[in-house]
C-alpha cells in the first residue's frame, strides 16, 4: 500500500534507477519469495547500474569523437601494421592513467582517426575523460575564444581532461601563435594527463613541420619522449570499404 508513495519519493531524490526496479519487483510474481536484502541489493544493483551508464553517456558527449568506434570492432585483417597485442595492450588505459602519450602515424585512409576514437572511446567507457581536437580548426577556434574571453577556461579545460585527442596533426599550416598555444597545452598536460596524436607526417618530419627550432624542441619534448608509437602502413581503407560496397551491389 506504501508502494507508490515510496516510488515516488524515489523519483523526488533521483534514484530513477531504485524506482525503476521497485515498480518491476511489484509485478513480479513470487518475488516476496526473495529476503528483504535480496530485494535491496537488487534496487542498489539497478540504481548503481543506471548511474554508471548516464556518466558514461556524458563522458562520451563531451569527448565530441566524430566516429561511433569501438576497439572490439578493430579490423586486423589487413596488413596495416597494426598489432593485436599492442592494440590490446593500450585498450587497458594504462598508458593513459600512467600520463603516457600515444603517436599515431601513417598515409591517409589507413584507419588512425578511426583507432585513435576507438581508444578514447575505451577510456570513456573506463570512466576516463576524452577530448577530440582537429588540429586544423584548432588554431582559429583559440583565436575565438581570446576574442570573447574563453582562452584561459578553454586551456583550462584541455588541461584537466584525461585523454586529448589532436586529430590530423601536419595538416594545416603552422602559425607561431599556434606554436606557442601548443607549448601551452602540452606544458599543462605533461607527466599529468595523457595526449594521443594522429598525423599522417612521421614523427622525425614533426620538427621541420613545427618550424621554430626552440619551440620544436620544447613541443617535441613534452610530446615524444614518453610515447608509445604505431606506424600504419598500406592502402586506404576507405577506398577498401568502397569497393566492397561495390562488389556487394553487383551480387
Amino acid at each position: 500500500m506504501l508502494n507508490h508513495p515510496t516510488q515516488d519519493k524515489l523519483t523526488t531524490m533521483q534514484l530513477w534507477g531504485m524506482a525503476a526496479a521497485l515498480e518491476e519487483q511489484l509485478q513480479t510474481r513470487d518475488i516476496e519469495g526473495l529476503s528483504f536484502d535480496e530485494r535491496f541489493g537488487l534496487l542498489v544493483d539497478r540504481e548503481m547500474t543506471v548511474r554508471h551508464s548516464r556518466r558514461m553517456a556524458r563522458r562520451l558527449k563531451a569527448a565530441k569523437l566524430p566516429q561511433n568506434a569501438c576497439v572490439e570492432d578493430i579490423d586486423y585483417r589487413h596488413r596495416r601494421g597494426l598489432d593485436r597485442a599492442v592494440v590490446t595492450q593500450l585498450a587497458t588505459g594504462r598508458w593513459i592513467t600512467g600520463n603516457q602519450n600515444l603517436l599515431i602515424t601513417g598515409p591517409t585512409g589507413t584507419g588512425k582517426s578511426w583507432l585513435a576514437s576507438a581508444l578514447a572511446q575505451k577510456a570513456c567507457r573506463d570512466g576516463l575523460s576524452a577530448l577530440y581536437l582537429r588540429c586544423p580548426r584548432l588554431a582559429p577556434e583559440l583565436e575565438i575564444a581570446r576574442g570573447d574571453g574563453r582562452y584561459h577556461k578553454l586551456l583550462a579545460t584541455y588541461a584537466r581532461t584525461d585523454l586529448l585527442l589532436l586529430d590530423d596533426w601536419g595538416l594545416a599550416p603552422m602559425t607561431d601563435s599556434l606554436r606557442r598555444d601548443l607549448l601551452e597545452i602540452l606544458e599543462d598536460r605533461y607527466g599529468r594527463r595523457s595526449t594521443l596524436v594522429t598525423s599522417q607526417l612521421p614523427v622525425d618530419a614533426w620538427h621541420d613541420y613545427l618550424g621554430d627550432p626552440t619551440l620544436a624542441d620544447a613541443i617535441l619534448d613534452r610530446l615524444v619522449h614518453n610515447a608509445h608509437r604505431i606506424t600504419l602502413k598500406g592502402g586506404s581503407m576507405r577506398k577498401r570499404s568502397a569497393a566492397l560496397t561495390i562488389d556487394d551491389q553487383k551480387e
